[in-house]
């Protein structure tokens, strides 16, 4: 997993208006949009009723917009050529990369790894992106039933700096293990649900049924159906935890258990 430093500040305008013209066919009119858009944009920072002056941006694609994602992953496209040369696969999603490959030798995979990255390393220092190796992570994931296998693989290597192997990565929001079991994550999505559950509850009574459904939808059913389906074929013991949180969320929604509270109260008086 490559982590880019500050990667959507730093892309290059020039670079990128000849990127969308010689591989794009981006010309005239089409051509002078999308140069009109990303250029003359400036900035100020307003602190304690003082603003700071205009800095002008020279780089960068806008965070936030529509376009912001889909200029920078036209801006890195060529990164999929240089990693497919190392027989290494790769996966992008904005500026979130990822490049694998199969484990049938673990010397000659880690030796391959390292050799595509430190080309990725060059092709970003050569385009104005920088290569964060502090925070750019290994993982080895393979069989729960081979994990001496998968410590033997060990550290890797990236021009100074070590990246050691890490039994825990998130990717896009799902939590994987090294033995590609998805318990961590479905811990991960129980916590946070009941938390928001606990919230809603000592609100509930302010609320109609239409808004706790509406809220319990947005804090709560939207991460547990959230990439469910890696869930496929999960033991029952897995998916018994998510059950759980669904019956929490339709007791919240149907104030069942404040009726139930409020019988308690009215019998003990």
């Amino acid at each position: 997993m490559l982590d880019l430093s500050s990667a959507f500040d730093t892309v290059d305008h020039d670079l990128l208006m000849r990127r969308l013209e010689r591989q794009y066919g981006l010309r005239s009119v089409v051509l002078q949009w999308f140069s009109s858009y990303l250029s003359g944009r400036t900035f100020q920072v307003l602190h304690g009723g003082s603003t700071s002056p205009t800095v002008y941006s020279p780089c960068s694609v806008p965070q936030g917009s529509v376009l912001g994602p889909r200029l920078f992953m036209l801006y890195t496209a060529d990164l999929e050529d240089h990693v497919a040369e190392h027989g290494v696969s790769f996966h992008a999603f904005a500026d979130d990369t990822y490049v694998h490959c199969r484990r049938d030798e673990v010397t000659a995979a880690v030796l391959r790894l390292q050799n595509c990255i430190e080309e990725v390393s060059d092709w970003m220092s050569a385009n104005r992106l920088k290569l964060n190796a502090d925070k750019t992570e290994l993982f080895w994931a393979g069989s729960r039933h081979g994990p001496a296998i998968l410590g033997s693989a060990g550290p890797s290597q990236l021009r100074t700096e070590t990246v050691v192997a890490s039994d825990l990565v998130r990717i896009l929001g799902v939590t994987m293990s090294s033995d590609l079991s998805f318990d961590k994550h479905v811990a991960n999505v129980c916590a946070t649900c009941f938390y928001w559950l606990r919230e809603l509850r000592r609100v509930r009574r302010s609320l109609d049924a239409e808004s706790a459904a509406t809220l319990v939808h947005a804090f709560v059913t939207s991460r547990v159906d959230y990439c469910n389906a890696i869930l496929a074929g999960a033991s029952k013991y897995i998916t018994d935890k998510l059950q759980r949180v669904m019956n929490a969320a339709a007791r919240v929604v149907s104030d069942s258990q404040t009726h139930q509270f409020t019988a308690r109260q009215t019998a003990l008086a």
